[in-house]
């Protein structure tokens, strides 16, 4: 069976306040944790077990997920006391991902549809311990990858090689169990950053893997969050769940007169009042928007309450 590991241990400080409620990856998105946008491109994928590290707010996971699985895909929970980082967070998940086959790793706050299935078969038939989907664009462009072999040369030109090919990492990759040897004892805080250069330095190989196609968010910061809401009717294939994804979900109490742009969206016991009006705005279980408020671009957090006229605001 295929794994795959996926970073939750994250404190997500860019994302404050929203993170001070939930952690990263289980943020709403469309009514549902992010994270399940995340499993369910993965098990489209072939992905049948996941493993999931935890630090900030770890009982919201078991919340999220109470059966510790996620459409009858068994869920591992691994918590860390002290973040690992993602070098340290993958050796203390050794455990349960070590064996014969390669699985993926991803990273908590990716919201993407990017094709999976051909970068898993690259992975298979190049022979690399570990290798990185890649996109030519991109907001952070450090990944220096030779065109001609596939292979990488340099990290964050960390090796000085001021590579003229740089491309963007999109927070995925492929792993053969190999690659284990290259990373800090269990225990240790480290970047896997460390690790892929130490392998890059030693000769093994270490590869990417050019995805352009579909679309690509790192939602790191409130802005993309919102922006993922605005693009989300182009992601079609973000789950893989028999329920739809509800952009006013059944449970939420709104009136009449109130205004909800596709944009938007409202949890289960959120209440929209009447005559509001609601633009590029997320309430989230249990947030109130007053009757004639008008909110452009706010989180609705829980148990508070958003009136008057307000933009760009987390309440």
């Amino acid at each position: 069976m295929m794994r795959a590991f996926l970073l939750g241990a994250g404190l997500g400080t860019r994302l404050r306040p929203l993170t001070w409620h939930l952690p990263k990856p289980l943020i709403p998105f469309r009514n549902s944790p992010l994270l399940d946008c995340a499993l369910g491109h993965l098990a489209a994928a072939g992905v049948g077990e996941f493993v999931i590290n935890t630090h900030h707010l770890p009982e919201a996971y078991p919340t999220a997920y109470p059966d510790s699985q996620w459409q009858g895909r068994p869920i591992h929970f691994r918590h860390e006391p002290v973040v690992l980082e993602t070098g340290g967070g993958l050796a203390n998940v050794r455990d349960l991902l070590d064996g014969p086959e390669s699985f993926f790793v991803y990273n908590g706050d990716v919201l993407t549809d990017l094709p999976l299935a051909p970068a898993l078969q690259h992975h298979r038939e190049s022979g690399n311990l570990v290798t990185l989907i890649l996109r030519s664009s991109g907001p952070v462009r450090n990944v220096a990858m030779d065109r001609a072999t596939g292979r990488l040369v340099d990290v964050r030109n960390a090796r000085g090689t001021n590579h003229p090919d740089l491309f963007q990492f999109t927070g995925l990759y492929l792993v053969h169990p190999e690659f284990f040897r290259w990373l800090p004892p269990a225990g240790t805080v480290e970047s896997v950053v460390h690790a892929w250069l130490r392998a890059i330095d030693s000769g093994a190989p270490l590869g990417g893997y050019l995805a352009d196609e579909g679309l690509w968010l790192d939602l790191g910061d409130r802005a993309s969050y919102l922006a993922a809401h605005r693009l989300s009717d182009a992601f079609p294939a973000w789950r893989t769940s028999p329920e739809p994804i509800s952009r006013i979900h059944p449970e939420a109490r709104v009136h009449a007169s109130a205004i909800i742009d596709a944009t938007s969206a409202v949890a289960a016991d959120a209440t929209v009042g009447s005559g509001a009006d609601l633009h590029n705005t997320i309430v989230w279980r249990g947030g109130i928007v007053a009757p004639g408020a008008r909110l452009s671009r706010c989180v609705v957090l829980p148990n508070s309450v958003a009136e008057g006229c307000l933009m760009d605001a987390d309440i």
